[in-house]
């Protein structure tokens, strides 16, 4: 019986072997994608493992790997979009989506950039290790699509205006300003439909930062979403919002 198992361990891991000779450098595989069904996942394990033993594979997680490229500097870490693959799609559809400080820096809101990683998902869950990163979510009311995420990155950061490090809400407010510019009708149109799924104070920052760009006609959907006594603090934002009292930023 012994000796069957070992066979059986020995062919998977000539599989496994003869697949990632075929992948490139930094690519992150699990066991699941070598075994057809469930009854070969414990030999899939300990050919994975075997593998890290003999230095063709490095462990990034639990149940994860990747093929690592050393360097003279040592061994490369995956490039993040491999790091969080399975986070973020799905049998080619999207199931997440990058937030938080790294997307703030990409958009210029924000020079510094974290260890932890922020990913927008309907369903959330707790946060986690995966290699050198800190991975935490942040709930999306909205339906993820590859054509809403830019929207729904830039609704997460009006939500986060006051938590952006090295930075103001007056500062990120001028920014916002020269990105939310150079969208569309139909862009503004799609901001708009998503804001309502966002809290109020976002929905009335938007609305003032719309107003400033002379999109009125968009903005009639937001203010009528609001509680007209609500007020809203956003500190610097009068500094840059010529309307801001009319949406109760103070």
């Amino acid at each position: 019986m012994y000796l069957c198992v070992l066979i059986y361990t020995m062919k998977t891991t000539e599989i496994i072997r003869s697949k990632l000779d075929r992948l490139p450098m930094g690519h992150v595989v699990g066991y699941l994608d070598f075994i057809q069904d469930g009854s070969q996942s414990e030999a899939a394990v300990k050919a994975l493992n075997r593998l890290v033993a003999t230095g063709k594979l490095a462990k990034l997680s639990k149940g994860k790997y990747y093929k690592p490229e050393n360097t003279p500097f040592g061994i490369l870490q995956p490039v993040q979009s491999q790091v969080l693959k399975d986070l973020l799609e799905e049998k080619g559809k999207p199931i997440g989506y990058l937030t938080g400080y790294s997307v703030y820096n990409r958009l210029g809101l924000t020079t510094q950039v974290s260890n932890t990683i922020q990913i927008g998902k309907n369903q959330v869950r707790p946060s986690f290790k995966r290699g050198v990163y800190t991975v935490a979510f942040v709930k999306q009311r909205n339906t993820i699509t590859n054509g809403n995420i830019p929207l729904l990155q830039l609704l997460d950061a009006i939500r986060s205006i006051k938590k952006i490090p090295d930075t103001t809400v007056e500062a990120s407010c001028r920014c916002l300003l020269v990105l939310i510019d150079e969208f569309t009708a139909k862009d503004i149109r799609n901001l708009v439909r998503l804001a309502l799924r966002y809290p109020p104070a976002t929905r009335a920052l938007l609305g003032a930062l719309l107003d400033q760009l002379q999109q009125v006609d968009a903005t009639e959907v937001l203010s009528s979403s609001l509680n007209p006594i609500t007020t809203y603090t956003f500190i610097g934002a009068a500094n840059v919002l010529a309307n801001a009292r009319k949406w109760n930023i103070k």
